[in-house]
Order: structure tokens, then sequence, then C-alpha cells
């Protein structure tokens, strides 16, 4: 009986540490239909059943918005540079396109600006339409600025030229001295105000008469601008197969082979006249780049009927007149102008066949039966005549012999 009292005791203390104490196994007492076992089984269901409190509420995190568009640019923002340098172009329609492939070529110089100065249709021959040395004349009158002027023309000019009451054929002799002088007013224009001049050349067509004569007139432009101390652009070459003859297909600057000529097998495609531009870039940049300033120039001697430079080179004594007029304008240098004064034209004079005047000291070769006399003579005619090697010295590269000890 003690043993199970006891037992019951410590039942009842382990009840009431497990529920808390008498207050709270009276709050979860049973109903009276209900035993004590149950009790302890309902305990979770009880603490399921009650009300769950609602989840967190996640704060979504304020987002500052930019006042302002955000604007992405995939080109590269050039600064504003001033114009420095002024390309104008010149000439009929080709010119017009050769242009508009200058503006693309040069469009990383900001500093360089392209003048479009062409007029469609325009030549040479039709002065009544648009006179061509005249329009240059009074360009080089205005306010316009010209670092270097492009010049492009031929195209309409295979037409008759009138000098007074007479028609002159195209291509006839008389045409042609009037067309040359033509070119000549142009380039002597130029000149005479000290502007670069670069002519571009016809490139060929696809009509085979128009091509042969536009050869023609190539040959004018080169020999008259180059004459005149300007620069000439072949353009044929590439605008030719293999077999020199017109393509309208080819690369393109980027070596692509794509349409460089029109359907009417005269003007140029975007791509064509970007191509065509490329070679007067690459003679723009050399000449900007390279570009002499005004103090440093030395001014030719000009013909006074035309303006342009004379070619001394061709006249009796011309280069040396030349240089004369370069050493002038040199300039004066402490030490060195008195040098350049007193230095002879020319030195003593050597004769080629007879013998050298060579001084006090005379060569070996100059003294008559120099082989066999003296040491140093034997000694040549044994190495260089009988092919005998000369005996090795102590010290010298060819003494192969072992030291003595």
């Amino acid at each position: 009986m003690r043993l199970r009292s006891l037992f019951m005791v410590l039942a009842a203390a382990l009840l009431l540490l497990a529920t808390g104490g008498p207050v709270s196994l009276a709050q979860n007492a049973p109903p009276p239909n209900r035993s004590l076992f149950n009790l302890f089984w309902q305990i979770p269901e009880r603490q399921a059943a009650q009300p769950r409190q609602p989840p967190r509420q996640r704060v979504a995190p304020v987002v500052r918005r930019a006042s302002g568009p955000v604007i992405v640019r995939d080109d590269p923002v050039i600064p504003k540079v001033d114009v420095a340098h002024h390309i104008v172009v010149m000439g009929d329609s080709l010119a017009n396109l050769v242009a508009g492939g200058l503006d693309e070529a040069l469009n990383d110089r900001p500093d360089v600006a392209v003048v479009h100065k062409a007029k469609p249709d325009s030549g040479l021959v039709r002065s009544d339409f648009y006179d061509w040395p005249k329009a240059v004349n009074d360009l080089l009158a205005s306010d316009q600025k010209i670092t270097v002027a492009v010049m492009m023309l031929g195209l309409n000019d295979r037409q008759s030229l009138r000098e007074g009451d007479a028609v002159l054929e195209p291509l006839s002799e008389r045409w042609l001295q009037l067309y040359r002088d033509k070119v000549d007013a142009i380039a002597a224009a130029f000149a005479a105000k000290r502007i670069p001049l670069i002519w571009i050349g016809e490139p060929p067509m696809q009509n085979a008469r128009l091509s042969a004569d536009l050869a023609i007139f190539n040959d004018i432009y080169r020999q008259r601008v180059e004459r005149a101390g300007g620069q000439y652009v072949d353009l044929w070459g590439a605008y030719v197969d293999a077999e020199n003859r017109y393509t309208a297909m080819g690369p393109d600057v980027t070596g692509q082979t794509t349409r460089l000529r029109l359907g009417d097998g005269i003007h140029f495609t975007k791509a064509g006249a970007r191509k065509a531009a490329h070679f007067v870039d690459v003679l723009l940049r050399r000449m900007i780049e390279q570009r002499p300033s005004e103090e440093s120039v030395i001014a030719l001697p000009t013909a006074p009927s035309t303006g342009a430079p004379t070619d001394l080179a061709l006249q009796p004594g011309g280069v040396e007149r030349l240089i004369d007029n370069m050493v002038r304008g040199l300039p004066e240098l402490s030490g060195l102008a008195p040098a350049l004064q007193s230095k002879p034209l020319a030195g003593p004079i050597q004769p080629l066949t007879g013998p050298a005047a060579t001084g006090d000291k005379a060569l070996l070769a100059s003294i008559p039966d120099a082989r066999g006399r003296g040491e140093q003579a034997s000694q040549l005619d044994r190495v260089f005549g009988d092919g005998v090697a000369s005996d090795p010295k102590p010290g010298r590269i060819d003494d192969y012999r072992w030291p003595r000890e």
C-alpha cells in the first residue's frame, strides 16, 4: 500500500509539472465524459486548432527613378572642332558623286570640310551654258576658303566648239588646241593663288567610243595639270577587268565585290563613288599633313603671260638658276652663309684616260715597272699573281701555329 501510495504521489507530481501547475490542469480539464488519458492526447490537436497569425508582409524596396530619360549612343561623340581645311570639289555630275564619297571618306576628320561646287551637265566646251574658267576666277576672288581644289570634267565635252563663226568638230586639231587652253586657264588660276589642284581623270564607260575619246581627254588633263604643278588622279584601272575592259562590278574599298556603276554605264553607285574618292582621299591627307607653312614656301618664277610656274629644268642653264633661287631663299644662318658663298661651283678636274694627279705621293699602279721591285711589290705579285698566301705573322689572324712553350 505504501508503494502504491508513493507511486500515486509521484505520478501526480509529474502531472503537475507537465501541465504547468494546477491552473493549467484546471484550464485543460476534460469534459465530464472524457478521461485524463484523452486529455494528453488531445493537447496537440487543441494547439493546432488555435488561430494562426497571418504571415509577415514583405515590403518592396523603394526604387528611385531618374528624373530624365537615359540615352545610350552607339556612335562615339566627336567633339566639335573648328574647320581648318576646305576641300572645294568642282566639275560635272561625276564630280558631284565623288564629293559625296569624300564626305564619307573624311568623316573621321572634323577639321576638314568638303565644299560642293559641282555643276551637272557642265563642261569646258559649252561656255554659253557654264563657263568654268570664269567661274574659277570668280570663286578665287570671293571669300570662299580653299585649301585644296578638286576638279573633274570631260563627260559632256564631246561636242562641237565655236570659234567666232567657225564650228570646230570634236577632237580636231584646232579643237584640241583650244581645249588645252581652257585646261591651262583653270590650272594657271589656282597656281597663281598657290592653291593645290587635284584633277581627277575620267573612268572608262560602257560605250567604247565614249571611252576612247575620254582616254584622249585624260592625256590632256595629265600633261597640262602636272605642267602647272598640280596632281592628276587616274581612275581608269580601278573600273576595268583583267582585260582592261569596262566592268560594272568590282571590289569596293573593303575588298568585297559589288556593283560600282549604274545601269547607264556612266555614273557611279554609292560604292563606286566611295571607291573613286578613296584615291583622292589618300592624296588629300598627304597634302594636309605635309602642308608647309607660308614662310617656308619658296616661290617659283612664273611666266608673265599665263602666271603659271615656268619649267626651268627644260631651259638652257635652268637647273643652275633653279638651284641659285633656292639657295637665295635659304635663311641666313651664322657660319653657314659664308661657307655657301665661298664654296666653288666645281672641284678639280680629274682625267679619265690619263694618269691621275695625286699630289706628292704617287700611286703604286702609276709607277712604271713596279712589279718585282722591292719586298712589298714582290709580295703583292706572289699573292695576287701566283695565288700563294703570304707567310703568317705572329699575332695575326692567319697565324694558326701552336704557341711555343
